[in-house]
């Protein structure tokens, strides 16, 4: 998702980390206003979301254990995209896995920075419908702890709007949803 060409100017390279999913660096930059300073970046290669809604207009989320808030979070079912993938293949493989759903009919609601003031993470968010449960869904990742949750959109409003624990991404995609919802 580039913006421009407003580039900082990298003055010295202090540290790199490259984790399992993503990297971490921190540099000094002289912004395109001219301040210079210290800045960490998280590198993200980005995710893909899906907001899932049954034949009967439930949302399909998952309940899922997030260890850096030491708790669970609703969210919609997501995942990071791979190397030279594309953000539709990656969400039409996640939202099996998490959910044990597949959609028949798929369509952009767009993309956003998740939290730029120190990732580049973009999200791709999508809008699943004609959904089939699986009867053989494919078991979940060693690292996710999982249960999918159905809601009408009128019960997630309510649980975002009351402070449920729901995650940035599931509410922003719910909002770009919520024109397409019964």
């Amino acid at each position: 998702m580039p913006l421009g060409n407003e580039q900082p100017q990298l003055l010295k390279h202090r540290l790199s980390y490259q984790g399992r999913k993503f990297g971490f660096d921190v540099n000094r930059l002289r912004l395109p206003n001219g301040v210079e300073g210290d800045w960490e970046c998280i590198r993200h290669p980005g995710g893909s979301l899906a907001v899932p809604v049954t034949t009967e207009g439930k949302l399909v989320l998952v309940r899922q254990y997030r260890f850096a808030v030491a708790g669970r979070l609703l969210e919609f079912p997501a995942g990071t995209v791979e190397a030279d993938e594309d953000p539709a293949t990656t969400i039409k493989r996640e939202i099996e896995e998490e959910t044990g759903y597949r959609a028949h009919r798929w369509q952009k609601l767009g993309e956003f920075f998740l939290a730029p003031g120190y990732s580049d993470e973009v999200i791709y968010a999508f809008l699943a419908q004609d959904l089939e449960l699986l009867d053989n869904a494919p078991a979940q990742d060693d690292d996710e702890d999982i249960q999918t949750v159905l809601m009408t959109p009128q019960e997630l409003e309510q649980a975002i709007l009351a402070g449920e624990p729901v995650d940035a991404k599931s509410i922003s995609s719910f909002f770009l949803a919520r024109p397409f919802l019964i």
